[in-house]
């Protein structure tokens, strides 16, 4: 049963059977293919880390802007006692 595959065509003649590549392993190319994965790895964690900071960023700036127009909008709009100016300032807000 073996001898008959070491006979067929595209069988790795005359190392074992590991593949063809008993003397041919290159440690330098493994190590510069592991290096560009490391690289790669690396680039991708930081360019997702910048990611969610500009997501945080936009966050906080959302929240800070949305504080500032509760407080100079609808504050001042309650204020004046206005019912008519309330109601525009609690739909503007609302929209």
């Amino acid at each position: 049963g073996l001898a008959m595959l070491d006979d067929m065509p595209g069988a790795p003649q005359g190392h074992g059977g590991h593949g063809g590549h008993g003397g041919d392993f290159e440690f330098g190319e493994v190590m510069i293919h592991q290096a560009i994965e490391t690289i790669e790895f690396v680039l991708g964690m930081v360019s997702n880390t910048a990611s969610y900071l500009r997501l945080w960023a936009l966050s906080l700036a959302h929240t800070e802007l949305a504080s500032v127009f509760w407080e100079k909008a609808m504050l001042a709009g309650i204020q004046t006692e206005n019912a008519f100016f309330i109601f525009v300032a609690y739909a503007v807000f609302a929209a």
